[in-house]
């Protein structure tokens, strides 16, 4: 059975890019786009999708940390990928305690996107090396 995705970022491009990209891997379906929060519940509710990659600052209303907060509340079940251009830890730690599974920063490539999704669908929290390596280097 494939693994179902709803891809949510504000941006067209890069939401459709991720879309297609996902479709041609075998064992995962696209079943939604969305550009904000809103929409991102709405098809949650609809679809029960089992992974979301949610961009963390989508306006204009619900951001991707209040819609996470808000799915995994709702649908427990559904994992939420954070995908932001933030690396910071505070981006990070707010972003698994609102209940994401894992966090990739945007300039991540496809493969370590496949391998996010592969690793919380196995119930593992999956976060990018980035954030943690930017963080110490200021400290």
């Amino acid at each position: 059975m494939a693994i179902r995705i709803i891809v949510a970022d504000d941006h067209t491009l890069i939401r459709e890019a991720l879309s297609k990209f996902l479709q041609e891997q075998e064992g995962m379906q696209v079943v939604g786009q969305a550009a904000d929060g809103d929409a991102v519940m709405e098809l949650t509710m609809k679809l029960q999708p089992d992974v979301i990659i949610m961009d963390v600052s989508m306006p204009p209303v619900l951001s991707g940390l209040e819609a996470t907060r808000w799915i995994r509340t709702t649908w427990p079940g559904v994992k939420v990928i954070a995908l932001s251009m933030y690396a910071g830890k505070r981006y990070v730690a707010e972003m698994l305690k609102a209940g994401a599974h894992g966090y990739l920063l945007k300039d991540a490539d496809f493969d370590e996107l496949l391998a996010a999704i592969r690793a919380v669908v196995e119930g593992k929290t999956y976060v990018d090396a980035g954030p943690v390596i930017v963080e110490e280097q200021r400290e």
